[in-house]
């Protein structure tokens, strides 16, 4: 890792952001925070409902120092949200970047870059806000598709929420490189070493009602 960030360029560590294990991979740089949450934009959302934990995946896009994470109006998280003490929720995002495999089966590990976010969601209410959390979210997902695509009217607008989720109480944790047998394992004759895993992605399957004259964008076929 690199060299500890100053405050400014880093987030504070609390008792909720500090591992139990493996402190060492932990870190809460702002840029390599932001970078994690950059590369994807699948999240998992955590939250208690009637006593319960309850975890559910969803879509999220990072705007400066917030999140944004939308859902349907109906949606229990997103209504809680919407109350005046907003929803304690912790926000989990994950990259698997390759396999370790040790000699021993104790010593097998992944190779990952992760984010926990704690805070309170409230719920978007700001036309203008929301209007622009939702462009981001979708050019999150795919960029440049915001503006080559129909706008929400108001009966969609009416059934989507989205919730903000201030980047505060953060911390990353990555694990890179080999595996780390034991000692006494490494004349063992058994297979060590890393299997990366990536993201890839398929040729742009056109749509059966799509007018064929319409050619693939440019923002697809660059990826």
């Amino acid at each position: 890792m690199s060299a500890t960030p100053s405050a400014a360029d880093a987030y504070a560590p609390t008792d909720r952001t500090v591992p139990t294990r493996s402190r060492e991979r932990a870190t809460y740089d702002r840029d390599l925070v932001h970078a994690i949450l950059d590369a994807d934009y699948l999240c998992h959302l955590g939250f208690v409902r009637d006593g319960a934990p309850v975890v559910l995946p969803t879509l999220y896009a990072r705007v400066g120092e917030r999140l944004y994470v939308h859902g349907s109006t109906g949606s229990r998280p997103l209504r809680g949200a919407g109350e005046a003490t907003g929803l304690p929720v912790c926000l989990t995002v994950t990259h698997l970047d390759g396999l370790v495999l040790a000699r021993s089966a104790f010593n097998h590990t992944v190779n990952y870059r992760s984010v926990v976010v704690h805070g309170v969601a409230r719920q978007v209410t700001d036309p203008a806000e929301r209007s622009a959390a939702l462009d981001a979210l979708v050019d999150h997902i795919m960029p440049g598709r915001a503006a080559d695509s129909r706008p929400a009217n108001a009966r969609e607008l009416a059934a989507t929420a989205v919730i903000a989720l201030d980047l505060r109480e953060v911390s990353a944790k990555v694990r890179t490189g080999g595996p780390g047998d034991d000692p006494e394992d490494l004349t063992l004759p058994h297979w060590a070493g890393v299997l990366p895993v990536t993201r890839a992605y398929g040729p742009p399957e056109p749509g059966d009602d799509l007018d064929p004259s319409i050619a693939v964008p440019g923002y697809l076929t660059a990826r």
